[in-house]
């Protein structure tokens, strides 16, 4: 992500008027440009699936997908961030809250971001920093390159989980649990890639 060149600071008011607004974030009035890839955006599509049918299953609450923009973050309040998936408990977020206009500004309890080609580090080293501050419970980093999860949690222990390990939603998503390796499945019949994505 790279921040504009612009001179002029911008509002998260802003952000919902521009036309392609949905393709930034807004961080210290500046507008940063959310770059994906396909890859990253499939393996973000996988995960918000599985998460999505688990808690629809068991009534847990709201899986919202990429793009979905939160305003939530106390140290700065003007500071818009999209994660690629989120959750937020069923009874902390009711419908009322769900249909109003604008940035979400109920900090979700599960916050995904994958990670792709033109991320940098320490971009997303402070993304990780400002959502735990702003109280996230669980967040996952996923790199489809390393095909790695690295977890950290609000009490401040962190994990990394290869291909080979579970995957589990803890206290957050109570029951959730996959293996690592199936966020980077392809879809069948899909022909090998001769370098990987």
């Amino acid at each position: 992500m790279n921040p504009t060149t612009a001179s002029t600071r911008y509002t998260p008011d802003d952000l919902l008027k521009m036309p392609d607004g949905n393709r930034y974030e807004l961080v210290d009035g500046n507008l940063v440009e959310r770059i994906v890839s396909l890859w990253s955006s499939y393996v973000a599509g996988r995960l918000h699936n599985l998460l999505s049918n688990h808690c629809q299953k068991n009534s847990l609450g709201w899986v919202l997908p990429e793009g979905t923009s939160y305003q939530c973050f106390p140290d700065d309040p003007e500071r818009v961030r999209r994660p690629d998936t989120s959750f937020i408990r069923r009874e902390r977020l009711s419908l009322e809250q769900a249909a109003a206009e604008g940035h979400g500004s109920v900090v979700p309890d599960l916050i995904v971001e994958v990670i792709s080609p033109n991320d940098r580090y320490f971009e997303v080293d402070d993304k990780v920093t400002a959502w735990l501050e702003a109280g996230v419970r669980l967040l996952w980093v996923v790199n489809p390159r390393t095909r790695r999860v690295r977890i950290y949690r609000a009490h401040g222990s962190d994990a990394t989980l290869s291909a080979e390990d579970d995957l589990s939603g803890e206290d957050v998503i109570p029951g959730f649990c996959c293996r690592v390796s199936v966020l980077f499945d392809p879809p069948p019949g899909t022909t090998p890639a001769t370098h990987g994505p």
